[in-house]
């Protein structure tokens, strides 16, 4: 069973930054370095959708309301993945969850993020 663990979200005030995490466990672990990963998130009422990818060499991609405030970065030898959120704006507030970057693992819990003065 393959676990990913998100966290590092709260509360955070306009232009403010969080540090995403999230962790890999169980049978991916020998497997990890192979996949290519994603963040993705939820706001309220929207579907789901994927805002950073990383590839399993390195190579990012972003989408453009993200671009120049989100880096995403991983850790093979930890099994993890990052994101790093700078200039967070009210509409970034949503749950966020990583995943591969086709989504074919059990999604995590997620980890909520509220930008709010």
């Amino acid at each position: 069973q393959v676990q990913l663990v998100e966290s590092g979200g709260g509360l955070v005030q306009p232009g403010g930054s969080l540090r995403l995490s999230c962790q890999a466990s169980g049978r991916i672990f020998s497997f990890f370095t192979i996949y290519n990963m994603g963040w993705y998130r939820q706001a309220p009422g929207k579907q789901r959708e994927l805002v950073a990818g990383i590839t399993n060499g390195g190579g990012t991609s972003y989408v453009d309301f993200v671009k120049g405030r989100f880096t995403i970065s991983r850790d093979n030898a930890k099994r993890s993945v990052y994101l790093q959120m700078n200039s967070l704006k009210p509409e970034d507030k949503a749950v966020y969850y990583c995943n591969t970057d086709n989504a074919g693992l059990n999604w995590g819990q997620g980890t909520q993020v509220t930008v709010s003065s």
